[in-house]
């Protein structure tokens, strides 16, 4: 695993190579960098969302894994402060949302990224493709937080 920090501590980034143990290290380390950021109101969904799109990743792709944070503070206006997440993977093909049955085991990553995030998205890449998704961040998040 490769991971870089931002110099202000305002974005985070790690490349996971495609094993099993990746969406578990990638909740580790995003539920690490987001305790160190105290953001813990969006904590939980951030570390779901982030394990459902790298689990994805590695069930359709087979390459290397990024993960990236990037924190963005209120604006002065008042406006929200907002959590980017983005999950890279080398395959070129944008996920597609399913219908998932009562019982079935899977095809519920999209719907709940659509559901819960304020916004998300996918964008080609030069070797494959990035999904992201924003999480708005209340008012009252500290911006001095060092970097993880």
């Amino acid at each position: 695993m490769i991971g870089v920090s931002g110099i202000e501590g305002d974005y985070v980034e790690w490349v996971f190579p495609a094993a099993p143990d990746a969406v578990r290290t990638a909740r580790s380390r995003v539920r690490r960098t987001l305790d160190d950021w105290r953001l813990d109101s969006v904590g939980d969904i951030a570390v779901l969302l982030v394990s459902e799109l790298v689990t994805n990743a590695l069930r359709h792709a087979a390459g290397p894994i990024g993960v990236r944070l990037v924190r963005e503070a209120a604006a002065a206006d008042g406006a929200a402060g907002v959590l980017l997440v983005e999950v890279s993977d080398p395959l070129p093909d944008p996920p597609r949302e399913r219908v998932a049955g009562p019982d079935d085991e899977a095809g519920r990553g999209l719907q709940l990224l659509a559901a819960v995030a304020r916004g998300w998205g996918t964008r080609p890449g030069g070797t494959g493709k990035t999904v992201w998704f924003e999480l708005a961040l209340p008012a009252d998040v500290p911006t001095d937080v060092p970097a993880s």
